[in-house]
């Protein structure tokens, strides 16, 4: 909370002060800061392709040649299902939403110590470092999908009326990278060897998710479990509405949805209790 209030003939001060009361986010703070907000979110963007040969190209880069890997290996060799489509686009379909996942999530882990030199020197909503990434990867998703209707077109398959739900699916995404970020974030700023850690996290749970293979490998009675995990209900949704290899998965998504829900109050809730400390620790 700013506090302006001066004596008078004295200089002009700002005096910050902690705000009273609760607020787990506070988006009118976020709202005034929007132009820092916009610079940091292009600047991110501008820093990525900046002086590259390939420029966008690197937002399919990764997830193109994961899927000719996993086509090799998994489709060929492993010969695992694929819900009845050609397991290229199969995995495809899940590995652009696991890409952004991934990226945000690595992201927004290393943001407030990357953004040490800031932190320490101005103040600014904190939330914003952790809030950038998520916000900056969107356009290589964006980029990335846009390969993925290419595919489709090829393969004769088109998307179902419950494609409606993309933008929800995506905000879930968002939701759960953003929570998992923050906690990550909190953590690395004290503990500098959780940014070790956080490549194997993402890696164990890439093969935790049906990005290689689908739900229904699994038995039915296990779907809801498996759905506590949060990518679940948002892949699995991606097929659905995109490829129509299931029925639409309301059961798995309403659990990966709850999960997600939780996983952001709990991030932005250990978040705000530590963001005090940042300046001192970083």
């Amino acid at each position: 909370m700013k506090d302006t209030t001066q004596a008078v003939g004295a200089k002009p001060c700002l005096i910050i002060k902690p705000k009273k009361g609760w607020q787990l986010i506070d988006f009118k703070e976020l709202a005034a800061y929007r132009d820092l907000f916009y610079f940091l979110v292009i600047r991110d963007i501008k820093v990525r392709y900046k002086q590259t040969v390939l420029g966008g190209l690197w937002a399919i880069v990764q997830p193109l040649f994961m899927m000719i890997v996993f086509s090799l290996f998994f489709g060929n060799l492993a010969k695992l299902p694929s819900d009845g489509i050609p397991y290229p686009i199969f995995s495809y379909s899940a590995l652009i939403a696991w890409t952004y996942f991934s990226s945000s999530i690595s992201g927004s882990s290393s943001s407030v110590v990357s953004s040490s030199g800031l932190i320490s020197k101005v103040y600014f909503p904190r939330l914003i470092a952790p809030l950038t990434p998520v916000l900056a990867f969107l356009l290589d998703f964006v980029i990335a999908f846009i390969i993925l209707i290419g595919m489709m077109l090829y393969y004769h398959i088109y998307p179902t009326i419950m494609a409606l739900f993309l933008p929800l699916l995506i905000i879930l995404m968002m939701l759960t990278a953003t929570g998992v970020g923050m906690i990550f974030a909190s953590l690395s700023a004290k503990y500098r060897d959780i940014a070790y850690t956080i490549p194997f996290v993402v890696q164990f749970w890439m093969f935790a998710s049906p990005v290689v293979y689908p739900v229904s490998m699994l038995p039915a009675k296990y779907h809801l479990i498996y759905a506590i995990n949060p990518m679940t209900g948002v892949i699995e949704g991606f097929r659905s509405a995109l490829l129509g290899t299931v029925a639409f998965p309301s059961q798995l998504l309403l659990v990966s949805a709850s999960v997600s829900l939780i996983l952001f109050f709990i991030g932005a809730l250990y978040f705000r209790h530590t963001e005090r400390y940042f300046a001192d620790v970083i």
